[in-house]
C-alpha cells in the first residue's frame, strides 16, 4: 500500500472516496458536504459511533466521488488504538466497494505523529485478506493501494512515524500470512527457507540448527517432541547487530509448531484445523526481525525459532517418557499436547547461553489463557517485575493488550513428579501459571517474560476493521521494545 502525504485542502482533493473521521459526540456542520451529513446525524442513519460507516456519492462542494463517513465514537476518548481501528474500518469499508485509491484528512485532533502511525498501521492490516489460497479473490482480488493523507502541516516527525508505520503494518501482515499457511505447505524445513529468504532480503544474518546439530547440543527435550513426525525439525536463528550496540542483547524467543494434532495425546477434531496457527508466535518473532532490520534499533537483537510438529507416529512420545533438558533438568511428559513448553524449555536455555541479556517468548500456550481473558487480552508472565514493566509499557504503546499474571514460587509445587525433577503438566487450576513456571526453569536466571497468546493469535470472526484469522500478535509490542530500548534490567 502506498502513501503520500499533502496539504492539500479536502475540497480539493480528486479521488475516488474520500473518508472523513466523524465523532458520536460532534454532529458536522451546515456546510459539510452540503448539509447531507447533518441531516444524516439528525435522522440517525449515521451516529458516529466505532466502527459505523456510511457513504455519501457526489458530495457537494467537494471533487471526491463518494464521501466515506467512519464512526469514531466519543471525541474525547479518542487515542492512538482508537485510530488504528479507524483505519482498518477504512480499508475495509473501501475493499467491500472494490475501491483502489482513496484520501483522508487529519485535523487538529488526529495529525499528531502517533495518530498518523496508528491510521497508516491499521489501514494496512486492514486491508489484509488470507485469500493467499483462494482462486477466486474477495472483491474480485480489489484491495486498498494508495491512500493520501492530508495534514494541516507536514513535518520530518510525521514523515518518519508514516515510514515506521508502513514497516511495522507491512511486518505484521508478513506473519499473519506466514500464520496462515496450512501444515501441508508450511513444515519445518519449509519454515527455514521462508527465515533464509526474509533475512537474505533483509540484511539479517540468519542460522539454522538441523536435526543432527541438536542432537549433538542435547535438545533432548525439543528433539522428543519432534519424534513422531516424518518432517525433522528445526531451529530458527536470526540476528540483528547493530555497529554500535549497548552491551544488553534481547532474545526473541517464539513457539514454532507448524501443526499440533496433540501428539499420542491426541486433540479432539473439531476444530484441529486451526493447529497450523500454533507456529504465530515463531512467525511473529520473525516478522518482528523482518521490521528490526529496516527500522535499525540501538540493540542487539536474536530471534529463536524451534519449529516442529507434533504427530502420533510409530516413534512419537509417549506420555509417562522421562526426558532430559538441554539444561540438564529432567521432565515427565504427562501430556503430549503440552508440547510447547517442551520445545520452549531447550530454546530458551540456548538464548540465555548465547549471552542474550534479556528474554521475551510469545507462544500459543494453553487453552487456559482464554478462559481467563477471552479473546482480548495476552497473558504477561515473568520473574522479574521491571522487565515485565518494560514489556507492558510497549505493550500500550503498540496498542496491543497484554495483563499480567502472578508467579508466585507456591504455583511451581503444581509441577512435582515422583519421577522426574518436574511434570509438563501442573493439572486443571492455574494452567497458564504452571505453564508458565515451567518456562521460568529454563531461563537461566535471565530477565524473562512470557507472552501466551493462544487467545489473541487468531480471530474467529471478522471484525470491522480486520480480517477472520491470524492477527500477527505481538509484532508491534516487539518492534516498541526494541525501537525503544532502555539499557539495562
Amino acid at each position: 500500500m502506498d502513501f503520500a502525504l499533502t496539504t492539500a485542502c479536502s475540497r480539493e482533493i480528486e479521488t475516488p472516496a474520500f473518508a472523513m473521521l466523524c465523532f458520536s459526540d460532534e454532529p458536522p456542520s451546515e456546510e459539510t458536504a452540503g448539509g447531507v451529513l447533518k441531516e444524516m446525524f439528525a435522522s440517525g442513519e449515521f451516529t458516529g459511533k466505532a466502527n459505523e460507516t456510511a457513504v455519501v456519492h457526489r458530495p457537494e462542494g467537494m471533487k471526491a466521488q463518494r464521501l466515506l463517513l467512519v464512526g469514531c465514537g466519543e471525541k474525547a476518548k479518542f487515542t492512538p488504538a482508537q485510530m488504528r481501528l479507524a483505519g482498518g474500518v477504512m480499508a475495509r469499508a473501501l475493499q467491500t466497494r472494490s475501491i483502489q485509491q482513496a484520501a483522508i484528512r487529519l485535523k487538529r485532533l488526529t495529525c499528531q505523529p502517533a495518530m498518523l502511525r496508528a491510521l497508516v498501521e491499521g489501514l494496512i492490516t486492514g486491508g489484509f485478506e488470507p485469500d493467499q489460497y483462494k482462486t477466486e479473490k474477495k472483491n474480485g482480488g480489489k484491495l486498498l493501494e494508495k491512500v493520501e493523507i492530508s495534514s494541516i502541516e507536514i513535518t520530518p516527525e510525521m514523515e518518519a512515524a508514516l515510514e515506521a508505520a508502513r514497516i511495522v503494518g507491512e511486518a505484521q501482515n508478513w506473519t499473519r500470512a506466514l500464520v496462515n499457511e496450512p501444515g501441508n505447505a508450511l513444515t519445518p524445513r519449509l519454515m527455514a527457507e521462508r527465515a533464509r529468504t526474509m533475512a537474505e532480503e533483509c540484511g539479517l544474518e540468519c542460522g539454522i540448527l538441523d536435526e543432527a546439530r541438536m542432537r549433538q547440543l542435547g535438545f533432548r527435550t525439543l528433539l522428543g517432541v519432534a519424534q513422531g513426525s516424518a518432517e525433522p525439525p528445526v531451529m530458527i536463528v536470526l540476528r540483528y547487530a547493530p555497529e554500535q550496540a549497548a552491551a544488553d542483547h534481547l532474545a526473541l524467543v517464539g513457539k514454532g509448531v507448524t501443526f499440533d494434532t496433540g501428539g499420542i495425546s491426541i486433540k479432539p477434531s473439531d476444530g484441529m484445523e486451526k493447529m497450523k496457527y500454533d507456529m504465530a508466535g515463531a512467525a511473529a518473532v520473525m516478522g518482528t526481525m523482518r521490521a528490526l532490520a529496516r527500522l535499525k534499533p540501538p540493540v542487539k537483537v536474536t530471534a529463536f525459532a524451534p519449529c516442529v510438529e507434533n504427530m502420533p507416529g510409530p516413534r512419537a512420545q509417549r506420555p509417562g517418557d522421562i526426558v532430559k533438558t538441554f539444561q540438564g533438568k529432567t521432565v515427565e511428559v504427562l501430556n503430549t499436547d503440552a508440547e510447547g513448553r517442551l520445545i520452549l524449555a531447550d530454546a530458551l536455555t540456548y538464548a540465555a547461553r548465547e549471552g542474550c541479556t534479556h528474554l521475551v517468548d510469545a507462544a500459543t500456550l494453553t487453552g487456559a489463557i482464554a478462559v481467563a481473558l477471552g479473546n482480548l487480552y495476552a497473558g504477561a508472565f515473568s520473574n522479574h517485575e521491571g522487565w515485565q514493566q518494560r514489556v507492558l509499557e510497549a505493550a500500550k504503546a503498540a496498542g496491543e493488550r497484554i495483563w499480567p499474571f502472578p508467579m508466585d514460587a507456591d504455583y511451581r509445587e503444581l509441577l512435582k513428579s515422583a519421577f522426574a525433577d518436574l511434570a509438563n503438566i501442573g493439572g486443571r487450576w492455574g494452567g497458564s501459571i504452571s505453564a508458565a513456571k515451567f518456562l521460568e526453569e529454563f531461563v537461566e536466571e535471565k530477565p524473562w517474560v512470557h507472552l501466551d497468546i493462544a487467545g489473541v493469535a487468531w480471530l474467529e470472526e471478522a471484525k470491522p476493521w480486520m480480517a477472520k484469522g491470524p492477527t500477527g500478535f505481538p509484532v508491534r509490542t516487539l518492534v516498541e521494545l526494541a525501537r525503544n530500548w532502555k539499557p539495562g534490567a
